[in-house]
């Protein structure tokens, strides 16, 4: 038992927690979290399943930081609690010291002789002692009295708040790690989405893209209405750093997107032959149109907004955007292939399509649209409101421990043959110099008192 409380207790483990702690928040934050399989594989690739069988893709939430997260809270709790004994008994059970060369070993100390009464002596200390605030307790035996002067008690506990402070943000990390979640929400204008866990819905009402001179993105802001019960009951514009919060959810303008999914794809057929011959074809991913004068159906399989070919050799997206986006087409004359492949959009000379019989007719990929969507990511933590309440503690206890110290002064008094002799000493737990400061102007009004 006495091992495992050392164990618990160890400045060691805590040290070594709080590094695997910090490390794993990092990646937390360079990986984004809670995205779809989609988005890591085009961001990370090969890595995307390694990334989410390690839990990093939901890294707050996976049962090993929680664990991490467990065992740093009994380090410090079993650490307050071994500790908080002591400073306790010293705060509440009045210890005097009788022994002269007690006080005179302390580092600040002063003894001298003042030409009064043990009555008048005392008075005189406690009017010293009592302006500058301190709490004064007092023993007397025979010819001697004892005194023990402090004030600010509460600083012996600063370090105790700071834990207790520490011990309530974990419990919140747990409670959101735990029962908390995140989730990205891809909503269209006019759209309706049911809100997962939740009694309402969200309307997207308009969504907006602003741009800096150079056309780079400079913000976007989504217009968003919560329903419940079939009524309007909220509306927000929501934009980077300026969430929409309801009923413990908060929603937040994360990005935007284009649903590749059924993209429209504007194809011009032509001839080699026949520089007159131009065929316009509006169509969609999955459907055949038919060129009446060939006789051939064109059919649109696949769409990848940003081609590339990975180390598989396989086509696959490098991202969302669409960079170099790409379309597989094939043109069937009844029950027979005439050709299929590759075709792209800015690069119209580049082609892939690979001919099954002879035609005279080649393509190229004019225009695409898909339809544009507004990135919310979503997310309710129950633990925040806790955390918050955690920080409050964490700050007072670092400003109990170091803008209030406790201080104490330990005096004997021993009055001979009509003459008394002081002998104080000082203990401060931190500013020591301005402590010693204040001590000697204590002990110099003493002094100096007719």
């Amino acid at each position: 038992m006495k091992s495992l409380l050392q164990f618990f207790s160890s400045v060691k483990l805590a040290i070594v927690l709080l590094i695997i702690i910090t490390i794993a928040s990092i990646v937390g934050t360079l990986i984004p979290q809670n995205r779809s399989l989609a988005e890591y594989a085009a961001r990370h690739g090969q890595f995307a399943n390694l990334f989410n069988r390690l839990q990093l893709t939901s890294l707050y939430q996976s049962f090993w930081f929680i664990g991490l997260l467990i065992l740093f809270s009994l380090n410090i709790l079993v650490c307050t609690l071994m500790r908080i004994s002591p400073k306790w008994k010293r705060a509440f059970q009045s210890k005097f010291i009788k022994e002269r060369k007690k006080i005179l070993v302390l580092k600040i100390k002063e003894s001298f002789q003042k030409n009064w009464s043990l009555s008048k002596t005392t008075e005189e200390l406690k009017k010293a002692l009592s302006s500058r605030r301190y709490r004064l307790k007092e023993v007397s035996e025979e010819n001697k009295t004892f005194f023990l002067a402090r004030k600010r008690i509460l600083g012996l506990f600063g370090s105790d708040i700071v834990h207790l402070g520490l011990l309530i943000i974990l419990a919140g990390g747990i409670i959101s790690g735990i029962s908390g979640f995140k989730t990205n929400l891809n909503i269209s204008e006019g759209q309706v989405l049911s809100i997962p866990k939740a009694d309402f819905k969200l309307r997207l009402d308009k969504f907006e893209t602003e741009y800096y001179p150079n056309g780079s993105d400079k913000d976007w802001k989504s217009t968003l209405t919560v329903i419940e019960n079939n009524e309007s009951r909220l509306s927000k514009t929501v934009e980077v750093n300026h969430p929409l919060s309801y009923k413990g959810f908060v929603f937040y303008q994360s990005g935007y997107g284009w649903n590749w999914e059924s993209p429209s794809l504007e194809i011009w057929a032509k001839k080699r032959e026949d520089p007159s011959f131009l065929k316009k074809i509006e169509i969609k991913i999955g459907e055949r149109v038919k060129l009446e004068e060939e006789n051939i159906k064109v059919s649109a399989l696949h769409f990848v907004p940003d081609f590339v070919i990975n180390e598989k050799n396989q086509v696959t997206t490098r991202s969302l955007q669409p960079n170099n986006p790409a379309a597989f087409i094939e043109g069937w004359r009844e029950d027979e292939k005439i050709f299929s492949g590759w075709i792209f959009a800015k690069f119209p000379s580049v082609s892939r399509i690979h001919s099954e019989k002879e035609t005279d007719l080649f393509f190229e990929f004019k225009d695409f649209r898909a339809e544009q969507y507004s990135s919310i990511q979503m997310s309710k933590d129950p633990g925040t409101n806790i955390i918050w309440v955690g920080c409050t503690f964490l700050m007072i206890g670092l400003g109990v421990a170091f803008y209030w110290p406790t201080r104490e002064i330990k005096v004997i008094l021993e009055e001979s043959q009509g003459k008394t002799e002081v002998i104080a000493g000082g203990i401060a737990t931190k500013s020591k110099d301005i402590f010693q400061e204040e001590f000697e102007k204590i002990m110099t009004s003493l002094r100096r008192t007719k």
